[in-house]
């Protein structure tokens, strides 16, 4: 499901992939045809079900400022827009040159005002206290210990106060069993997700988990929704 290149890439404009010390996404339309294809045949449809999920806990209201950091090719900010309205600003970021090229042209082909930038979640280009959420799906598990705690200083930073983070990732491989355990993309387990987000600057943090269905190799899936402190 995950075309990814080594990380290390080097800046030079919208030209090229961002640096970064996490992994970088890249595949375009072959990365959707590919996520496409393994959700309908080894999934039965929960990677859908699990961007409605992660969309519906983020409790978007019209107007409102939302960034999905590691946005990919922008499926899930799609789907966010309709929530938002003409009044509200969208953001996606990711440091994948091909991915944000696919996002544009998605977005561009739908006709909806969606910003998609190349950015790295260590060093967000957003003044602070602008979002009123942010986004994190299916990426964590790409990012090293350091990476995570410096790229959620980032996400507390560009939140305002009482903003919302919502984090869906990959239950981690040690906690698989049967069909999914033999899926290769990794993930994360949802205490030790929890735990950082408590140390970042965040507060009334809630969790959900999404199981395995039977006969699918979906290695379930985690969310983590945390309010920003008002401090």
């Amino acid at each position: 499901m995950h075309s990814f290149s080594q990380h290390r890439h080097r800046t030079a404009g919208e030209g090229s992939d961002k640096e970064t010390k996490g992994l970088i996404g890249s595949g375009g339309w072959r990365y959707d045809l590919h996520e496409w294809l393994t959700d309908i045949f080894m999934f039965r449809g929960k990677v859908r079900e699990l961007r409605q999920k992660t969309v519906d806990l983020a409790r978007i209201q019209p107007g409102e400022m939302v960034l999905d950091v590691g946005c990919g090719t922008g499926t899930l900010v799609v789907e966010v827009a309709h929530r938002v309205g003409r009044v509200g600003r969208i953001v996606g970021i990711d440091p994948g040159h091909q991915q944000i090229a696919r996002a544009r042209a998605k977005a561009a082909q739908r006709n909806i005002p969606i910003e998609f930038q190349i950015g790295v979640i260590e060093q967000l280009a957003f003044p602070d206290q602008t979002f009123d959420v942010v986004f994190s799906t299916l990426m964590m598990h790409h990012l090293p210990a350091p990476l995570k705690r410096q790229g959620l200083a980032e996400i507390a930073r560009v939140l305002k106060p009482g903003g919302r983070l919502v984090m869906a990732d990959f239950t981690h491989k040690k906690e698989r069993q049967g069909q999914p355990a033999r899926f290769h993309a990794g993930g994360s387990r949802t205490h030790d997700l929890t735990a950082i987000v408590s140390e970042s600057g965040f507060s009334q943090v809630e969790t959900e988990e999404m199981r395995p269905p039977r006969f699918s190799a979906f290695p379930g899936a985690g969310f983590v929704l945390a309010h920003k402190s008002l401090d």
